[in-house]
This record gives C-alpha cells, sequence and structure tokens, in this order.
C-alpha cells in the first residue's frame, strides 16, 4: 500500500548531507556504563549503511534515555558500538548543534558517520509542545542549515512530538527511513487488512494504553476477541465484581489506574461476548507460585494468568487468523511466574494465523525465549505501536506526511 511518504528512494544521496534521526535508547548498566543491549543499533544499521553506501555524509541525531534517569548518559559508548556493528567508523562529537557539531558536520567527506550528543541533554528536546513550534527551535535552525536532507527512522519514538523527530520536516526535504518504512506498511497493512477472527492479547502494566486499544478496536468492530492478562486483567477482574484483595487493589490505585475499573465495567456492559477475562491467576505466597480461582484470590500479589486461563486463551490464539499482542501476562523476569508469557507466545507462534506483537517488554521477552522466528512481525516501538492500534495519529508520521505533500505541491 502506498503511505504517501518520501522513503530513501526519492532522494539522490550522493555526496549529500543526511541528517537521521535514530532511536538507539539501550539498557545501560548505572554503574560501569556499559551498554547492555545493541539491538535497537542493529535495527538502525540497515539504514545508516545505505546510507553510508550511496555516498551521503550521514550525521546520526539520538537520545539515550531521559533527564533524572540513571542510564541518562552520553552517546559516546554507543558511537563504538555502533562502529563494531557497521565495521565502519562512527565519529562522536561531543556536542548537539553548537560550532564543534556543526563544524565538524562541514568537513565531513562521502560515506562519513557522524553521531551527535544525547539530544535530550538539549532542554528544549524534552518540552512537550505541538508540531509546528518544534520548526523555532535552536536545534533546528542551527542544524537545518548545515544539512540537505531529513531522514526519520525512529519509529519508537513516532507518538512524541519533539524537535529532533519533528522540527526538520518543516525546513527541510523528508523522509522516512527503512525501519520507519517497514513499520508502518507492515502495522497498516495489517490493521487494514484484518482477517478473521481477530484476537487481541493485552497485557503488562501500562493499563491506560491497552484499554485505549481495546475501545478502539471493539467499536471499529476489527477485534473479535480481548484476552486480558496482566494488571489490565486485574483491572478487568475488579471490575468485573471479583474480589482480587487489597494487595492488587493498592497497586491498581497506585500506578493511577482507579478511573480505568469504571471504564472497563463499562467495556464488559458493551462487549461482555468479545472480553475475556482470567479464570483462575498465579499469587505470590513465599516465593512460590500457587494458581488459585478468581473466585478464591487471598490479600496477596497476582503475578500471573493461572494455568487454566492459559488453556482458555491458547485454544482462542490458535484459531485466530489475525493476532496482536502487548504486554507480558505476568512477572516473567521470574521464572515461576513466566508460564503465562511464555505459554501465550508459544501459541501465537504456533498459530497459523498472522501475529504482531508490540514492542516493549513483550517484546523482549519473545527474544529472550526464542519466538521471534516464528512471529510475523515484532515491532521496534511499543509505545508508538499501540498508539497506532489505538487509531492514534503519531506526530513524526504526521510531520513525515506533510513533507511528502509540501513536496508535491512544490512540484506542481
Amino acid at each position: 500500500m502506498s503511505l504517501k511518504l518520501n522513503t530513501l528512494d526519492d532522494f539522490q544521496l550522493n555526496n549529500k548531507t543526511v541528517l537521521i534521526r535514530v532511536d538507539i535508547n539501550s539498557p545501560v548498566d548505572p554503574h560501569s556504563g556499559i551498554i547492555l543491549d545493541d539491538t535497537r543499533m542493529k535495527l538502525h544499521a540497515e539504514t545508516i549503511q545505505e546510507l553510508s553506501n550511496k555516498g551521503a555524509k550521514t550525521v546520526i541525531l539520538a537520545h539515550q534515555s531521559r533527564p533524572g534517569k540513571k542510564d541518562f548518559t552520553t552517546l559516546e559508548k554507543h558511537a563504538h558500538v555502533m562502529s563494531k556493528i557497521l565495521n565502519h567508523s562512527v565519529i562522536y562529537v561531543e556536542d548537539i548543534f553548537g560550532c564543534a557539531a556543526r563544524e565538524t558536520i562541514g568537513h565531513m567527506k562521502k560515506g562519513d558517520i557522524l553521531l551527535l550528543e544525547n539530544v535530550r541533554f538539549y532542554s528544549e528536546e524534552v518540552l512537550k509542545r505541538e508540531i509546528s513550534p518544534q520548526s523555532a527551535t535552536h536545534l533546528v535552525n542551527k542544524l537545518a542549515p548545515v544539512v540537505d536532507y531529513f531522514v526519520n527512522d525512529a519509529f519508537a519514538a513516532a507518538h512524541r512530538s519533539q524537535p529532533s523527530l519533528i522540527g526538520f520536516t518543516f525546513k527541510l526535504p523528508s523522509a522516512a527511513g527503512r525501519i520507519m518504512e517497514k513499520e508502518l506498511k507492515i502495522l497498516t497493512g495489517a490493521m487494514d487488512n484484518v482477517k478473521k477472527p481477530c484476537t487481541y492479547v493485552l497485557g503488562g502494566v501500562k493499563a491506560d494504553d491497552s484499554i485505549h486499544v481495546m475501545q478502539n478496536v471493539l467499536e471499529n468492530g476489527s477485534a473479535d476477541y480481548i484476552l486480558t492478562t496482566g494488571l489490565v486483567a486485574n483491572i478487568f477482574l475488579q471490575a468485573a465484581g471479583i474480589e482480587i484483595g487489597t494487595t492488587n487493589q493498592k497497586f491498581i490505585e497506585n500506578k493511577g489506574y482507579n478511573e480505568y475499573v469504571d471504564v472497563a465495567g463499562d467495556i464488559i456492559t458493551k462487549f461482555k461476548d468479545k472480553i475475556l477475562i482470567p479464570v483462575d491467576v498465579a499469587i505470590c505466597e513465599d516465593n512460590k507460585r500457587i494458581d488459585i480461582s478468581v473466585e478464591k484470590i487471598p490479600d496477596a500479589p497476582i503475578y500471573d494468568i493461572g494455568i487454566e486461563s492459559i488453556k482458555l486463551y491458547a485454544q482462542i490464539i490458535r484459531k485466530s487468523s489475525t493476532i496482536f499482542a502487548n504486554g507480558p501476562a505476568g512477572v516473567f523476569e521470574n521464572p515461576e511466574f513466566s508460564i503465562g508469557t511464555a505459554d501465550i507466545l508459544n501459541s501465537i507462534a504456533s498459530s497459523s494465523g498472522f501475529s504482531i506483537i508490540g514492542g516493549g517488554h513483550l517484546a523482549a521477552a519473545a527474544i529472550q525465549m526464542g519466538f521471534e522466528e516464528e512471529i510475523n512481525h515484532i515491532s521496534s516501538g511499543g509505545g508508538a505501536c499501540i498508539n497506532l492500534l489505538a487509531g492514534e495519529k503519531l506526530p513524526a508520521v504526521e510531520a513525515l506526511k506533510n513533507a511528502y505533500f509540501k513536496k508535491l505541491n512544490d512540484n506542481l
């Protein structure tokens, strides 16, 4: 399908200076500063390598974590890791848009790759604002004159409206990178051509996102079944009038999700036949797993869906033609409570349906447990993927679309 976006195929890149925004935000040991996982850097290597091979002078803009976090650090080590992945020197400059950055860009040669400093060191990057003011920031005004094209490959951050993701599309010919292009083609294609029955498996602790998706896909009729797991399931159990214990009620309250209990109640009332909640859960007592019926939940933390629920969910998943999944079923990092997540992933992997998994923890679990080859698509962006499924417009994608139409109008 046509995404109405410029891609790398639309520009002559030889000897041009290309500013590319990527998302190489990676797990970092806060004590040693060592990067613990280079998955995202490997993903973006395809686009960066293509730019370099086509003779572009490639300037990389990226972030690592956010202010206040222990892993909020420079991108110096990222440059070293990327150099190894690309088998090509990645020059690191300890500057974002100052004289040092602009002078280094000005001295680049064909095929060179440069990584600028963590863009979130710059205060305007983390301000929440509408799309259009982002083009008037110092970052854009300083860097736009020294580059020829802007490429956004950061699908994982596409749901954010920030200068490095949005602003350059107002000033420069702009295109989607290969990761951005691939994600949008697969996700929008799957959403536009949903094969029935279609099942959504929604869990994890970001319940507001999952419930938002649920409302959208139930209202538009694309979902035949919603299987609830994780904190989402606990909210729906409480909404259904089941006593989940003070410990679990307080957890919902502490996460700020009390209001979603009423929302879940309304969803159950309106779409009762399509919503499945667990029939049993796994509680944690003395660090041990105990599977128990939802009718008899004691005041103990719920860490997973139960065995009977797993069996029921697996039956539905295996007869589904389309499966979207987001969020783990429980505390999968603990082997005692990884059963729900593992069995659901196994059901998805062994089904004949087309399967998509959102990024984040469930994607990490799928890779860790060895299911990635059997799942049709594992998204690189949890937040962006879930927002897209919820029917939201992604600011970075909208900016690329606007740049595409501006190019068309300029050519008329």
